[in-house]
């Protein structure tokens, strides 16, 4: 991280809007006396903001400015544009010409709204009547739980250890480990993880919670031992409520090895990571299970990455599905090389069905893309995930730190790594036939 031309590169790859160089144009004031159909503001950009921008561009959150009023927003129209246009805010990298496209998160913006936001540019960026302006949206407290809404306080909190990030410094990698505390089973419905304050996100690249248990007959995809990844935090992901009737389970004596990678920002911060945990009901059990697992993208596993300088690499893997199961969630995962990952299904009939592909992956920003109900793929046993990567280490990269470099597998940024986060529900065949007859049903009446 020492490298200048590694500082540069990364500095360009996750500069916010606040970093774009923004000159403050006085439109002529003809301009702003639009025609009534030019949009305004109040009536027109502030609910998009609000539905798509605030959860990040608010006072005192994770984005370096605030885009509620229009005084906070209007300098910087020419930039908003920009990023909008070229979709890299709000940030959501799936391919939106393949795949399925139906998420329970989908934050990105329409293609009727980035319309209505250039015009609104275009047109001199006018306020409009106050009048048109919404109710200000209310936006949880964050220094509270998401979820107590749902469940009340969460039943355990797991916290790591304080670290301290000095103001100029390498990129760290923590990996504590703290007991869970259990005496017996719990079965978990939701779980929330997140740094404990707001400047601790600012130093907080991302924050890993796995579940180390001891599980004699562990789940399809799971290693001995080791209960999977239990949740992950990175900018726009903090937590995730389970299905109905579906959960994850904690065993007596389990632990959780925590994982945070920390940058410096010019300033002393120390931080740690709190993971909430809400149960079911003792006596209440699901009927399913979920379980999240690194599904690696290179054969042989992100080891065999090797990447000559000035080149481009792709990389595949598959992996079998030993039991049926529905494909709740994908989040690639990669470094500054990457900058593709498609998730395939290939049916035991032999027929391949395109699931997901992220075409313009963007390391600074770990989306978690969760399937809607209704196209959530249900898939038989033997059926075959196909997990594509691909890698571009020359000067085309503008992410790239340096491409005269042999790149390799590391956990440092300017190493690479390459798997998708998938969280998958298991089940019997007799249930997952039950389940497709059930999706078919519910396909049929919404025609």
């Amino acid at each position: 991280m020492a490298n200048p031309r590694l500082k540069s590169a990364i500095r360009r790859s996750i500069a916010p809007l606040a970093l774009v160089a923004v000159v403050f144009v006085s439109y002529p004031q003809s301009m702003h006396a639009q025609s009534t159909s030019a949009p305004t503001f109040t009536k027109d950009i502030a609910p998009i903001f609000q539905e798509k921008c605030e959860a990040c561009h608010r006072t005192d959150s994770i984005a370096p400015m605030s885009l509620v009023t229009y005084e906070q927003a209007r300098p910087w129209a020419k930039a908003i544009r920009e990023r909008v246009v070229t979709r890299q805010m709000p940030p959501w990298h799936i391919d939106k010409t393949v795949g399925i496209q139906k998420f329970k998160n989908d934050r990105s913006l329409s293609d009727a709204q980035i319309n209505t936001v250039v015009k609104w540019v275009d047109a001199g960026a006018p306020k409009g009547d106050a009048k048109d302006m919404p109710a200000a949206k209310q936006w949880p407290d964050e220094s509270k739980w998401n979820f107590v809404g749902l469940f009340g306080q969460p039943d355990l909190v797991i916290k790591s250890p304080d670290w301290t990030v000095a103001p100029v410094s390498l990129d760290a990698w923590y990996k504590p480990v703290v007991a869970t505390g259990l005496s017996e089973p719990r079965w978990v419905r939701a779980i929330e993880i997140r740094p404990a304050t707001i400047k601790g996100r600012k130093v907080t690249h991302h924050a890993l919670a796995r579940l180390q248990q001891e599980e004699p007959n562990a789940a399809a995809d799971d290693a001995p031992g080791v209960g999977g990844l239990f949740m992950e935090w990175a900018v726009g992901k903090q937590g995730e409520v389970m299905r109905p009737d579906s959960g994850k389970l904690m065993l007596p004596g389990s632990k959780i090895i925590f994982e945070m990678h920390y940058h410096s920002i010019g300033e002393q911060i120390t931080d740690h990571v709190e993971l909430g945990i809400y149960f079911y009901p003792k006596g209440q059990e699901p009927k399913y299970r979920q379980t999240l697992s690194a599904l690696q993208s290179v054969a042989g596993g992100s080891r065999n990455i090797d990447i000559p300088p000035n080149s481009t690499f792709v990389s595949q893997n598959f992996i079998t599905m030993r039991q049926a199961g529905r494909i709740e969630s994908y989040q690639p995962h990669m470094h500054l090389r990457g900058k593709a990952m498609s998730m395939e299904a290939i049916l035991p009939t032999g027929q391949t069905q395109l699931l997901s592909h992220v075409n313009n992956f963007n390391f600074n920003w770990h989306n978690s893309y969760v399937y809607s109900d209704e196209v959530a793929p249900l898939l038989p046993k033997g059926t075959i995930l196909k997990i594509t990567s691909w890698y571009d280490n020359t000067r085309g990269n503008k992410n790239n730190p340096d491409p005269d470099q042999w790149v390799g597998f590391g956990d440092r940024t300017v190493d690479e790594m390459g798997h998708a986060w998938v969280n998958i529900t298991y089940m019997s065949d007799q249930d997952y036939q039950s389940e497709l007859a059930k999706k078919k049903t519910d396909t049929a009446s919404l025609r």
